[in-house]
């Protein structure tokens, strides 16, 4: 990864994420394919309005939506990496336990527990369900999907709840791992889901003009081979996967731009044991610590294309410009340095960031979210520097639709002075004041210091764009 930018180079950085997302089942046969796990065994909850089931041989994955009394699943089961469920990825890459090696072809997956099962056809073990009439609650042991029959040194959990025709899901991650390695952030999937053939159009919002009605936009099946799957800005934060008459299934993901998704095989058909099948995944690029506990929640909305989108404008905010208080988490930050070696003091998050400056053109990157140069003219950094540096670097991007892939310009960037003593500070830096700080913008970069400082450090307590 080039980022020499950050210390000298005018050139544009693209910083890359590595992400091997499940999504990648769809060009190799998985052995869990054709497989098919006792459906008399599936725990429901019904409202009246949908019907929603969960496997217990399956770590309690969703494997099951429909409209209540209308027995038509929209989920696909076809094999172990499908369905509705958790999933995570972390280093090392390629990942290897109990003397067992990853497939070639997973080989880039790394670590890699789902809630599901294994690429072997083995179930992740559930260790504890509840259910009541119209909630379940599920946690499990996931499987490694790479690697035959190993259990992640983690637990998933959720907690699944119907409300009118949607499912309001809240998901936790706690991680025990042995290895205590701070790996780099990865994309990860919050949740991934797949459905079945039928719905094969996928419909978004990702313009600069989010919560105003303004016109959808289709993400088209993509041709010729190779990986199946596109990224794009979802700024109003949904997606969904619906048949020719705009009915099936979205999901909402409050603050979340970035998504993933598509379609693979034949368009319009094949039910939920058959390979057609449709994918989206809200992503965020998340650093997963050994010991870190990681929640999420999503919606899934089943309906019509005008409720699914209804039902996101009604929870938006709108695009008030970011605020980002580091009390208790990252907030979807993550680390670049030369070397790949960008890291913070590790979990849990106790108020701030804490960055090493000696770590050479250490930067923290925000994750994509939409906002206006004119609504936002001021960056405001609460922090203390540590340093005999004098100056720090912001830099950003303008929003690009398909952006999941930051590249910094070197017009788009800006110096300021830092006071090294240690203290507590709100640093005001005036974007406005480039030429280039103009229009609808995504990406936000802070590098604390232009040149390494061993023994330097910073402790980041917010970051806020505003007047």
């Amino acid at each position: 990864m080039n980022t020499s930018f950050y210390c000298h180079s005018p050139a544009l950085v693209a910083l890359r994420v590595f992400a091997g997302l499940l999504g990648i089942t769809l060009l190799v046969l998985s052995a869990s394919a054709g497989k098919k796990f006792d459906e008399s065994k599936l725990e429901f909850i019904d409202n009246g309005m949908i019907k929603l089931g969960v496997s217990p041989d399956l770590g309690g994955a969703i494997t099951y939506l429909s409209k209540s009394g209308r027995d038509k699943n929209v989920i696909n089961n076809h094999d172990w990496g499908r369905q509705i469920q958790m999933s995570f990825f972390g280093g090392p890459v390629p990942y290897e336990e109990r003397g067992q090696k990853p497939k070639k072809h997973w080989a880039h997956i790394g670590w890699n527990p789902i809630q599901a099962g294994d690429d072997y056809g083995n179930g992740s073990q559930i260790v504890e369900f509840t259910k009541k009439e119209m909630s379940l609650y599920v946690k499990c042991i996931p499987k490694q999907w790479p690697l035959n029959n190993i259990p992640g040194e983690c637990t998933y959990e959720s907690f699944v709840e119907l409300k009118g025709n949607t499912v309001e899901v809240r998901c936790r991650l706690v991680n025990a791992r042995s290895d205590k390695t701070q790996y780099p952030g990865r994309h990860q999937e919050l949740p991934a889901v797949y459905t079945n053939g039928e719905y094969y159009r996928l419909m978004t919002y990702r313009g600069n003009k989010p919560f105003t009605g303004d016109k959808l936009a289709r993400i088209p099946k993509k041709v010729g081979g190779g990986f199946p799957w596109k990224y794009w800005l979802a700024t109003e934060n949904w997606a969904a996967l619906v048949n020719d008459h705009d009915w099936g299934l979205g999901i909402y993901k409050p603050n979340n731009s970035l998504f993933i998704g598509g379609f693979a095989g034949k368009e319009g058909r094949g039910g939920t044991h058959d390979s057609p099948t449709g994918y989206i995944a809200p992503l965020h690029t998340e650093i997963l610590d050994h010991n870190i506990t990681y929640e999420y929640d999503y919606s899934l909305i089943l309906g019509s294309l005008d409720e699914i989108r209804g039902y996101a404008l009604e929870q938006a905010k709108g695009t008030m410009p970011p605020d980002w208080k580091f009390a208790s988490d990252r907030q979807h930050w993550r680390y670049e340095a030369n070397g790949g070696k960008g890291a913070d003091a590790g979990w849990p998050i106790k108020g701030h960031l804490q960055l090493d400056l000696g770590k050479p053109c250490i930067a923290a990157i925000s994750p994509p979210v939409l906002w206006q140069a004119k609504e936002a003219p001021m960056l405001f950094i609460e922090a203390a520097f540590k340093t005999e540096r004098k100056e720090g670097m912001v830099a950003w991007t303008n929003y690009e639709a398909d952006g999941h892939n930051p590249g910094f310009k070197a017009e788009n960037q800006l110096r300021f002075d830092i006071i090294g003593d240690g203290k507590l500070r709100t640093y005001q830096v005036d974007l406005k004041s480039t030429p280039t700080y103009l229009g609808a913008l995504s990406y936000l970069m802070v590098k604390p210091v232009i040149e390494p400082d061993q023994g330097g450090w910073v402790k980041i307590k917010g970051i806020r764009l505003g007047k």
